[in-house]
């Protein structure tokens, strides 16, 4: 098992209180434009991780199932997005995890993910997360926008029931009022109290879903501010979309940030995560 995946999987099987021992990311494109993009993004993120000593783990989606239009880009296809993510893997040595929206994409997907994320939208779909259990692979699932914190419990029982308790829980924000997402973060606590590593997802708790004309829009600006909350709050890793141009991002550029501002706010995080965890 990877170094990076050890640590998280001690972080799931101690109590909360020897939970908290390094701050890790996860980290990439949302998603996969092209290979050569997908590699140099990977590459400067684990430059950036590896220099701040802090443990990483790789994301971008192969299919954006959800866009909020059925023109939008999705990505590159399953296919051609696992071999894609694969090529990282095994170039840079780092962990890797993708969302899976079907049983069938689980089936493709388990040979090569180490974390399977289930996606918001999905986090109550029953056999996307038994599937998900069944396979002995961590699972990542973040808390649906319409879910209150203490209602997590049911996703997690139902991953628990399979006999896997490799469990990650993401938060990513509520739903407030139309085209609007808000942090409540007595949510990380809260979640905690069952037992796993919680993971704030700074760059898509600042989405305005579907606010602009068939696509959703953003607020990069307070992406900074909420991780560093929610590290003061006591969440035990970031989730972070960066994008070496988030302006000409094909997906949720207004939420991502660039590799300079990944450096500045890791650099803060990492601070206040030693202070917090003394």
């Amino acid at each position: 098992m990877h170094k990076t995946l050890e640590q998280i999987f001690y972080l799931t099987q101690t109590r909360k209180k020897k939970r908290k021992k390094s701050l890790f990311l996860i980290a990439g494109p949302c998603v996969i434009e092209s290979q050569r993009m997908c590699l140099e993004h990977a590459a400067k993120i684990k430059q950036v991780c590896d220099k701040l000593d802090l443990p990483f783990i790789f994301k971008a989606s192969y299919d954006k199932a959800n866009r909020t239009s059925v023109n939008s880009f999705r990505g590159v296809g399953i296919k051609e997005g696992l071999a894609i993510i694969r090529k990282v893997k095994y170039e840079l040595g780092v962990p890797v995890t993708s969302d899976v929206h079907t049983v069938s994409q689980i089936k493709q997907a388990k040979d090569v993910l180490d974390i399977l994320q289930i996606p918001a939208l999905l986090s109550r779909q029953t056999d996307l997360l038994t599937c998900a259990a069944a396979t002995g692979k961590f699972v990542n699932i973040k808390k649906g926008q319409f879910m209150a914190p203490d209602d997590i419990i049911n996703a997690i029982r139902k991953v628990e029931k399979c006999g896997n308790k490799k469990i990650l829980i993401t938060e990513r924000g509520t739903c407030f009022g139309y085209h609007n997402l808000v942090s409540d973060l007595r949510a990380i606590p809260i979640m905690q109290d069952f037992g796993y590593p919680v993971i704030f997802d700074a760059t898509h708790s600042v989405q305005l879903p579907s606010a602009g004309s068939g696509k959703s829009l953003g607020q990069r600006r307070f992406v900074e501010p909420l991780a560093l909350a929610a590290i003061a709050a006591g969440c035990n890793g970031l989730f972070l979309e960066v994008h070496k141009q988030p302006g000409k991002a094909r997906c949720d550029g207004p939420n991502m940030i660039n590799f300079t501002q990944l450096e500045e706010l890791l650099k803060k995080a990492n601070k206040i995560f030693g202070i917090v965890n003394e």
